[in-house]
């Protein structure tokens, strides 16, 4: 089903012809690797599944494009239409909004470039813990433009190593990979003193995550 043949369904208000002009975009983008209905239900179930969980509705239109075209990459790296250079980390916990995401960022920040990072939520929240932003920001780490992101199937496909947290058996397995889970406490609604601890907490367990996959011959 298209974008025109759903107009008017109920729960799927959206723009339109935002949308068309995306797939399209996108189709040209992805042209070779998937074929324009594969896009177009992509982008579809990206902009649905964000609409159910964003608090800011403005900010719908840039983040259906930066889901629809992670997703899209994860899948055409899990089917090797596109070259993988450097290891894939994902980091699942429940919300997405605050330890997957420090890891996450943490983790894009130490590795420079040597390993490629997504995160995503069991069941995503609507908005970054802001005492998480806060925390981040003491060490110059900007996640203002980050959002918590719906688990799916394609990105834990693309990935090498899925680290969770809390979010118990969410994740599909697939033979080949590696799974970890990481203990860690929930920041939600916890203070601005037990986040940093956490935050730190994390930053150790990146460090020695980075030092095992990157090391000369790993």
């Amino acid at each position: 089903m298209d974008i025109t043949s759903r107009r008017g369904m109920p729960g799927l208000s959206y723009p339109e012809e935002y949308l068309r002009r995306l797939a399209a975009d996108l189709s040209q983008r992805f042209s070779g690797v998937f074929g324009a209905e594969t896009v177009e239900r992509y982008v579809l179930e990206s902009y649905t599944a964000l609409l159910r969980t964003s608090k800011v509705k403005a900010h719908l239109a840039s983040q259906t494009v930066r889901f629809a075209t992670d997703r899209l990459t994860a899948l055409a790296q899990a089917k090797g239409a596109v070259g993988v250079p450097v290891p894939e980390v994902l980091f699942v916990c429940e919300q997405n909004a605050g330890r997957s995401q420090m890891a996450a960022v943490l983790t894009d920040h130490l590795a420079q470039g040597r390993v490629h990072v997504r995160s995503a939520g069991s069941s995503p929240s609507h908005e970054l813990n802001p005492a998480v932003i806060a925390a981040m920001s003491e060490l110059g780490l900007d996640l203002g433009q980050e959002f918590p992101k719906p688990l799916t199937d394609d990105v834990v496909q693309a990935a090498d190593i899925v680290i969770t947290m809390g979010c118990g058996d969410a994740c599909a397995i697939y033979p080949g990979k590696r799974y970890l889970d990481w203990e860690l406490k929930d920041p939600a609604d916890r203070p601005i003193d037990e986040v940093r601890a956490i935050r730190d907490e994390i930053r150790g367990k990146v460090e020695a995550l980075l030092e095992e996959i990157l090391a000369p011959g790993s």
